[in-house]
């Protein structure tokens, strides 16, 4: 190379490092972004907070919720910077939790983040089923958006209006109905293999709304006026197609299934070519989902129907990936997805938690896309996602993150009540409504309580972003925007992270199984120093003659309810031979507790690894862990091969 050559190359590299912001790090902790990311979801946690809390400057708030219209509305997420709880974006929120669950729960799983992540999604569920008191009625808003705008002040201070506002059979909401029901659906897909009769609660849930959005069809901001100028539906065909495609994941019934291929057409499922993904537009949800069913062989007679759909799911991927013959999604300079002005972060989470799953469907099945540009492999998805991720977290021109808390430099005057006000803990005198405002929304100080893991609404369409409590449409976070963040990340730490990185194990609660209904702050247990005894690691030997398996137990935590103590048990299954092993079946007796990391049988007392775990390969582990009192279960192989 002359040095003419060389240097257009060096002059051409400077370029790009300036472009992408130079010092940003080429690798990022998707595992911490993933943790963030979910401690988002306990600062926005309305109603009776547990003991294990990880968000501690949050106080119990919207304790009489629903009390005036004789109904407990106790519980959910607040929506964003403000304390209204909307039902459209928050049961979206969920179904995209659950979706991050399902779709790459080993990865989840590994991570050691399934119980942050279940209960994530169960603060939302529970809030759902209290809210559907009759089979055409569900609560659908708590709160006034104009009337808390006009406050500043914390979650636990409020004085504005806790008005509940309900759908029914005279003032229907399709759209509503119909999201909160894909919620449910996918969510008892997601607490399956881990609560089989709360998942079994959730579908009843489901189908009842599902029936009642389809039924009793109109917009729910027709019959919820005061959700018009915060969360305008632009219809609701897209989400009685979601819903049913997900109740026919969860349940298997073909009839879900007829209904989204006989109502393609008229519904706009395969008609409408979409380059957004979001709270009101799930469309390409539905195309992706479907496509799946199609490249798994499953379609049967509804192949063709379902093949016009896929054109529609290339079409959205391929606009994403701008190999669409010009109708593609507008970048940002720096390479960021543009879709909206306002919170556009939120668009380019949600189309990149879409591309990464359809990536997972087109590998899963050794399939291209097929772009009018040209053919693409799926890995181009995983990368153009793995681009939008790195861009969110410090790889932009402004070298800074726009998720709040993770490395050094990120938004300080995040639009949120409760993180701009010093907590109800420090600051024991009530902040008044527009008390707030004189002393804390005009403060030029950071704000007081870092409000991790929260997705600002990031940087305009050039990429400028002005840190600045006032510009809420870029300093405002949203649940719709960090909920398919968790999936995200999760997938890019399973190909680009250390193992180990980014968490901390021992901060991880696991998510509980019961057969009995339980209530919400059941959902996890309050950890307790482990007694003395108890502490270490006992080894088990091979426990059947030749078997070359070794089982190591160890109790990592105890805690006392009603004066019984209770302890977890954390079991490894070891490979110590030379050769895998397959088919490794155990039987597990003298349990009394709730087991998870296996899969249970139809012979008594006897489990399977887990559906991705078959093999158990030369020095390879697989972990499972129960819970009971008293002395630990006794532990055995079956058979294997």
């Amino acid at each position: 190379m002359n040095m003419k050559n060389l240097n257009i190359s060096l002059c051409v590299l400077l370029i790009a490092l300036v472009r992408l912001g130079g010092s940003a790090p080429s690798s990022f902790n998707y595992g911490d972004a993933l943790d963030k990311s979910l401690m988002f979801f306990e600062a926005q946690r309305s109603g009776k907070l547990p003991l294990q809390q990880r968000v501690k400057w949050r106080g119990d708030s919207g304790l009489q919720d629903g009390f005036q219209q004789g109904v407990d509305l106790v519980g959910g997420y607040y929506d964003a910077g403000d304390h209204v709880k909307f039902g459209l974006p928050m049961a979206y929120s969920v179904t995209m939790l659950a979706w991050g669950a399902i779709e790459f729960s080993k990865e989840i799983t590994n991570l050691n983040q399934m119980g942050h992540a279940l209960w994530a999604i169960k603060w939302g569920t529970d809030y759902f089923v209290k809210a559907h008191t009759q089979p055409n009625v569900l609560w659908g808003q708590v709160g006034d958006g104009v009337s808390d705008h006009y406050c500043w002040e914390r979650a636990e201070d409020m004085t504005t209006s806790r008005g509940a506002y309900k759908i029914d059979e005279q003032h229907p909401g399709s759209d509503l109905a119909g999201e909160t029901a894909a919620a449910l659906a996918a969510a008892a897909l997601a607490f399956r293999p881990y609560n089989s009769s709360y998942s079994g609660l959730l579908l009843v849930h489901a189908k009842q709304l599902f029936t009642f959005a389809d039924r009793f069809r109109g917009l729910y901001d027709d019959s919820i006026s005061s959700a018009q100028q915060f969360y305008t539906s632009s219809g609701y065909s897209d989400e009685l197609l979601w819903a049913a495609t997900w109740l026919h994941l969860a349940t298997g019934d073909k009839y879900y299934l007829k209904y989204v291929v006989d109502n393609g057409v008229y519904m706009g499922g395969t008609g409408w070519a979409m380059k957004e993904f979001s709270w009101d537009n799930k469309y390409a949800g539905v195309q992706i989902l479907l496509t799946k069913i199609l490249l798994e062989g499953k379609a049967g007679p509804y192949a063709d129907t379902l093949k016009q759909y896929q054109a529609k799911a290339d079409y959205f991927s391929c606009a994403c990936l701008q190999k669409n013959d010009g109708y593609n999604v507008q970048k940002t300079p720096g390479g960021l997805l543009y879709v909206r002005e306002w919170n556009n972060m939120q668009y380019v989470s949600s189309a990149s938690f879409l591309l990464a799953v359809y990536s997972n469907y087109l590998s899963a099945t050794k399939a291209n896309l097929n772009c009018p540009d040209g053919q693409t492999q799926p890995q181009e998805l995983l990368n153009l996602v793995k681009s939008q991720a790195d861009y969110i977290l410090g790889n932009n021109p402004a070298d800074m993150s726009y998720l709040v808390g993770y490395e050094t430099k990120y938004p300080l005057h995040v639009h949120h009540r409760g993180a701009s006000i010093a907590s109800i803990f420090s600051l024991h005198s009530e902040v008044g409504c527009t008390q707030g405002f004189e002393l804390w929304y005009k403060r030029a100080e950071s704000n007081p309580n870092v409000i991790f893991g929260a997705l600002v609404g990031g940087p305009d369409k050039n990429d400028g972003f002005s840190d600045d409590r006032s510009n809420y449409e870029q300093t405002e976070p949203t649940l719709s925007g960090s909920a398919p963040l968790v999936g995200i990340f999760a997938k890019l730490q399973s190909l680009h992270g250390n193992v180990g990185e980014g968490y901390n194990h021992n901060e991880s609660p696991m998510p509980q199984q019961k057969t009995q209904s339980y209530n919400q702050d059941e959902s996890q247990v309050p950890r307790q120093k482990t007694p003395s005894k108890y502490t270490g690691e006992k080894t088990a030997s091979k426990t059947s003659e030749g078997a070359p398996v070794q089982f190591l137990h160890s109790i990592s935590s105890s805690w006392t309810v009603g004066g019984a103590t209770y302890y977890r048990h954390r079991v490894i299954i070891k490979n110590t031979s030379s050769r895998p092993i397959s088919d490794l079946k155990l039987v597990v007796k003298d349990l009394t507790g709730s087991l998870w990391g296996l899969s249970s049988t139809e012979e008594k007392d006897t489990y399977a690894l887990p559906q991705w775990q078959k093999v158990l390969n030369p020095g390879s582990e697989c972990i499972f862990v129960y819970v009971q009192g008293g002395p630990q279960a006794k532990v055995s192989i079956k058979s294997f091969q």
